[in-house]
């Protein structure tokens, strides 16, 4: 991603003249606890006390959707967010997407996904796993993987916004502000840099 402009401001660029499109675009950071906290409440609890999951298979389905959602959070920042066309309309969709994000990275209301981009893909990905793992199982899997995406969101905001004097928290820091500052063809990982290991797209020590 070519990187041309960046603001420091917290105040949001209007992206829309639409009102409501840009009413849509914007999200306070605890709005995705307020949605996806019942809904893994919810599912928990019918994996619990109305499913037939043993205790075993339910614990390695919760390390599974965290896993998982490790995964999907590094392809998509890499090979979504990432992925630049030549088509000036898709350009757009670019820059509205994530690109606004890189040019405007501490906007109060653009650093977690705004529910009209978080629900559909949160949908498409429940039905995507029920219709693959055994009847049942994704009631265990899916609200571990909404959880790694709630870890995701809220730690994004975190390190845009706090200031970590030491830690891990200050090495989660650090990694991503290399990723906006210094280069945005590494360090896709925002929860954690496992992936950018192993596919080697983590920023040297030096």
């Amino acid at each position: 991603m070519k990187k041309n402009y960046v603001s420091n401001s917290p105040e949001s660029v209007r992206m829309f003249k639409s009102d409501l499109l840009e009413a849509l675009s914007k999200v306070h950071f605890f709005i995705p606890l307020i949605i996806y906290v019942p809904v893994i409440i919810y599912l928990l609890y019918k994996g619990i006390f109305e499913a037939s999951i043993g205790l075993g298979t339910f614990i390695l389905l919760l390390a599974g959707g965290l896993f998982v959602w490790t995964f999907v959070e590094y392809i998509m920042h890499r090979f979504i967010f990432h992925y630049v066309p030549k088509q000036k309309w898709a350009l757009r969709l670019h820059f509205i997407f994530h690109g606004v994000h890189h040019d405007y990275p501490n906007d109060l209301k653009r650093l977690v996904l705004p529910p009209s981009a978080s629900i559909p893909l949160a949908l498409s990905f429940y039905f995507l796993f029920n219709a693959i793992l055994p009847a049942t199982y994704v009631y265990a899997f899916f609200p571990a993987f909404i959880t790694g995406y709630l870890v995701y969101d809220m730690t994004h905001y975190a390190i845009h916004h706090f200031n970590f004097k030491s830690g891990i928290w200050k090495k989660i820091k650090q990694h991503h502000m290399l990723h906006h500052y210094q280069d945005p063809t590494r360090g896709y990982g925002v929860s954690s840099d496992l992936w950018d290991k192993i596919f080697r797209s983590r920023f040297t020590d030096k």
